[in-house]
């Protein structure tokens, strides 16, 4: 077992930064993350195969934060899936060459964000895909979700995904926002502190326009159903701002591809595990750990740093964890109070200018009180274990107020994703069955955080190399 002085967790902005500033300050770094390099979602890398176009287009953050990395004195570990995180601190992932663990005094948890789909009848269809999703496609692969894609939800991610798709040679049926435009607007004077930012969201509204994709402001998905093989029929209408559905005209789109996002939730995988105290805020993505000004949480030398820890977007995200790893740095004895604090006021003032950007667009893709209220009794709402919003109303008549009640009387939240998709919306559903948001709780954080093959755990046994113990006394 490897030992290093501090391990982060995730290879997004936040997780660079960190790993980054921290091994500046000569502690021994450790960067771990299940991609193939870094850069996270938003700068996400195209796979080392590529060449070409795709390459070329390479967004220039995230190739100047990768080319930073490598020059840095941080060990990564890329294509490394971290699957649990001991106290002490013990990480053990599994690797292309099977299980590795390493040890630190201190971890950062960098591992970001989440999508949030809400469901409506349909939402399980092959043809239904993540905004999150598509933006991989995209990105990573230069695939299209569908030659005509339906985008809908909520947040910036929306125009992002068109605009990749009529780049990209796709067509974009229209975009299903549930804001209105004056909420857009009225987010203005939060925009204004990202001028870049808000200039890039106004030119691609432009190209929109002029590509003929309409925009259905305060409107969402009721329905999605098959018509022809590889094509589906998508029922919208309008929403009130609670995001409820009204009885008004309904719009139909014939297409070959849906994608749909309703905003993102905090990855809290490891602090749930380490049982980090946690509070909850709708407006920063549900459950998020409770940390002091230094990006500590409740266990001592445990970090957090990035929209893991309330979303706040890519930009604030690298302030973060520049901060957060010069915390480290400071804590380990490697760097002086006055070498801190000379470090660290710029980037306050950095971080506090790109949160207000990012919390605008939080703002906008928070979950709204009726939206989850809407969805139909029979609509799944756990997908891999197929429970029905009738199902959590009828626990919830029998008597259950916590998620994990839910888990243990309906199985929602003990398939693979471990309640990562539906623990957010599901938590909603129950709290709208007469309890509060608080009171529901989240699932309890278990290992593995994602599915594993066990023959990769295990690696090659025979029987006779087993130390069985001897058997009982006659």
């Amino acid at each position: 077992m490897s030992e290093a002085d501090l391990i982060v967790v995730g290879g997004g902005p936040a997780g660079v930064e960190a790993a980054i500033e921290a091994a500046r300050h000569g502690l021994a770094v450790t960067l771990m993350d299940e991609a193939p390099e870094a850069g996270g979602q938003v700068y996400r890398a195209t796979p080392r195969a590529f060449s070409g176009e795709l390459v070329r287009k390479a967004d220039p953050t995230g190739v100047g934060l990768r080319d930073r990395l490598r020059e840095s004195r941080a060990i990564t570990l890329f294509d490394h899936t971290v699957w649990s995180v001991s106290p002490g601190f013990r990480v053990d992932a599994l690797s292309p060459e099977g299980p590795v663990s390493r040890k630190a005094p201190a971890v950062i948890a960098a591992s970001g964000a989440q999508e949030r789909v809400v469901p409506f009848p349909g939402w399980t269809r092959p043809e239904v895909v993540g905004l999150a999703a598509a933006t991989i496609m995209l990105k990573s692969q230069g695939i299209l979700p569908g030659q005509l894609t339906l985008l809908a939800g909520q947040g910036p991610l929306l125009l992002a995904v068109a605009i990749g798709i009529l780049k990209a040679g796709g067509r974009v049926a229209a975009i299903i926002d549930l804001a209105s435009r004056s909420e857009w607007l009225a987010d203005w004077p939060a925009l204004a502190s990202r001028p870049d930012l808000a200039l890039r969201g106004f030119l691609w509204q432009a190209k929109l326009r002029n590509a003929g994709v309409p925009i259905l402001y305060r409107h969402a998905i009721r329905l999605v159903e098959e018509v022809a093989e590889g094509q589906v029929q998508v029922t919208v209408g309008p929403v009130a701002a609670n995001g409820a559905a009204l009885d008004d005209i309904d719009r139909i789109f014939q297409v070959d591809a849906v994608a749909v996002g309703n905003g993102l939730t905090a990855s809290t995988d490891i602090t749930r595990l380490l049982r980090a105290t946690h509070h909850f805020e709708a407006l920063r993505g549900g459950w998020v750990p409770t940390l002091d000004a230094e990006y500590r949480s409740s266990v001592p030398g445990l970090y957090v740093a990035g929209d893991g820890a309330g979303l706040a977007g890519a930009a604030a995200a690298a302030c973060d964890g520049r901060l957060a790893g010069l915390v480290a740095a400071r804590d380990l004895g490697a760097l002086s109070q006055q070498a801190y604090e000379t470090a660290a006021a710029p980037l306050r003032r950095s971080a506090a200018r790109a949160r207000r950007f990012g919390t605008a667009m939080a703002r906008l893709m928070a979950l709204r009180p009726a939206q989850v209220e809407a969805i139909p009794p029979e609509t799944v709402l756990c997908r891999c274990e197929d429970v029905t919003r009738a199902d959590i109303t009828a626990a919830a008549a029998e008597g259950a107020r916590t998620l994990n009640q839910l888990k243990a009387w309906t199985r929602c939240g003990m398939g693979p994703c471990q309640g990562r998709i539906c623990g957010d919306v599901i938590g909603a559903a129950l709290a709208a069955e007469g309890c509060s948001r608080e009171q529901a709780g989240y699932f309890t954080g278990r290992t593995p955080f994602r599915p594993l093959p066990l023959d990769q755990l295990a690696g090659t046994v025979a029987y006779a190399d087993l130390k069985l113990p001897p058997p009982a006394p006659v």
